[in-house]
């Protein structure tokens, strides 16, 4: 008997808000209008405090391999050990997604990486950890983040209704940039009261809010039939291969991702080298790139809706590589800073927009897949570009290869012209789209 196709997949009822008239930011399509649903505002406050948590964890880890260990290749590993695992266990994270129930997936992942920085909170206070074992339970975190993204990701669609979608991914951005903008500060605080075991018990501890919410939660879902798992992730693959619209956004992505990761992978060069600054004015710095991303998210889905995702990608890249340029020229905190907020505006922009580009032409049965192949594309990119401008800083100077960067990504404003960004209805299929027999590459591109 052959197998079903894994494509297929019965229609989800959508999202229902809460009663009641809504207006301003609150209203249906508005900015906030997310929060009208009790699930999706539920699960942001328990993921905000889940992220506020991961980045206190970060700070932990690497204050605690400083003392652990002078090498520096150490040090950058405990950085490398959370993106590393998404970059390559996304595409059967992502299949796991599409193959389960995504709300279970993500509490076996959320309880894996509770149980992990509980055990190295208990391990760092009896003083047991060393340089290796603080990698490999690093690892193990990154690990299990590598397998909730995707779930989570495609578990928007379940948590609000589709007009409401762009605004509910810009908000979850914000969450991220929130927490980004105040747990290293709080990482800190929480070091210099006690010592790095703490800030791993205030992580497990963050992990509880998200279970429990995940728990109370039940979505209305057609539950899928598991696939062979190489067989999925194919499907997928294969999918995002032939859709023009989705090829078409990877591509930009991968472009925006190697040359923006310079601004982020040369910032603590630029605050000790050129600004001489401490750690508090490169925790300031992180700041202000955290709050011009929040201040972003605000609005860019009215943007997005007035001028198209083009006019949307283009306008955020070159703000964000006028805000590198502006660092490359810094020479104190006063000029960093607003360099900064330019450059998180920018970068929030245009991610969140690539997106919700992949969101709205992917159908719900393998949409962990397309956003799995998605992130693997972009964090690889970046994951390159970290290595290649930090080879560039080292050769040339951090100034030199800052400027580099912003070239890069002044060259990618031409793309527009080569790979554009999809048109507002171009490759947009209903989410349960999926036939046994149709061509995707045809259905995507009949706006071409």
């Amino acid at each position: 008997m052959p197998l079903a196709d894994p494509t297929r997949a019965a229609p989800v009822p959508e999202a229902r808000p809460e009663s009641g008239t809504q207006s301003g930011p609150l209203a249906p399509g508005g900015a906030l209008a997310p929060f009208n649903y009790p699930a999706f505002r539920a699960i942001w406050i328990a993921n905000l405090a889940s992220n506020v948590g991961s980045m206190i964890q970060a700070v932990g880890a690497a204050w605690l391999m400083t003392e652990l260990t002078p090498q520096h290749r150490l040090i950058a590993l405990v950085q490398a050990s959370n993106t590393v695992p998404v970059m390559l266990l996304g595409l059967f994270a992502g299949a796991i997604a599409d193959n389960y129930d995504r709300r279970r997936v993500m509490i076996a992942a959320q309880s894996m990486m509770l149980v992990v920085s509980a055990i190295l909170a208990v391990l760092a206070w009896q003083g047991l950890v060393g340089p290796y074992l603080l990698l490999g339970m690093t690892l193990a975190v990154g690990m299990g983040t590598a397998l909730n993204g995707p779930a989570w990701q495609a578990s928007v669609r379940l948590q609000v209704g589709n007009r409401d979608l762009p605004q509910a991914i810009s908000l979850n951005a914000i969450a991220f940039n929130l927490a980004r903008s105040v747990g290293p500060a709080l990482g800190g605080l929480i070091i210099s009261i006690w010592n790095p075991s703490l800030a791993f018990a205030v992580n497990a501890i963050s992990y509880v809010g998200m279970v429990v919410v995940l728990l109370r939660w039940h979505p209305e879902t057609i539950r899928p039939t598991p696939q062979p798992m190489l067989r999925s992730i194919m499907v997928g693959v294969n999918f995002c291969a032939r859709s023009g619209p989705i090829r078409r956004v990877l591509l930009r992505g991968a472009a925006f991702g190697f040359g923006a990761i310079a601004c982020q992978a040369l910032m603590p060069g630029i605050a000790r080298d050129q600004l001489h600054s401490s750690a508090v004015g490169y925790g300031v710095m992180l700041g202000a790139f955290g709050i011009g991303s929040i201040i972003t998210a605000l609005f860019i889905g009215a943007l997005r809706r007035r001028h198209g995702a083009e006019w949307v990608v283009t306008w955020a890249t070159a703000a964000f590589l006028s805000g590198q340029l502006l660092l490359a020229e810094a020479h104190n905190l006063a000029l960093a800073i607003p360099a900064m907020f330019l450059a998180g505006g920018g970068f929030v922009a245009t991610m969140t927009s690539l997106n919700v580009a992949v969101q709205l032409r992917a159908p719900e049965a393998i949409l962990g897949r397309c956003l799995s192949l998605y992130q693997a594309i972009v964090f690889g990119a970046m994951a390159i570009g970290a290595y290649s401008w930090g080879a560039m800083a080292d050769r040339f100077g951090l100034i030199v290869a800052i400027r580099m960067g912003a070239g890069w990504l002044a060259l990618t404003l031409l793309l527009r012209f080569v790979i554009p960004m999809p048109r507002r209805e171009e490759g947009r299929i209903d989410p349960a789209f999926a036939p046994e027999t149709a061509d995707p590459a045809k259905d995507n591109d009949a706006a071409t």
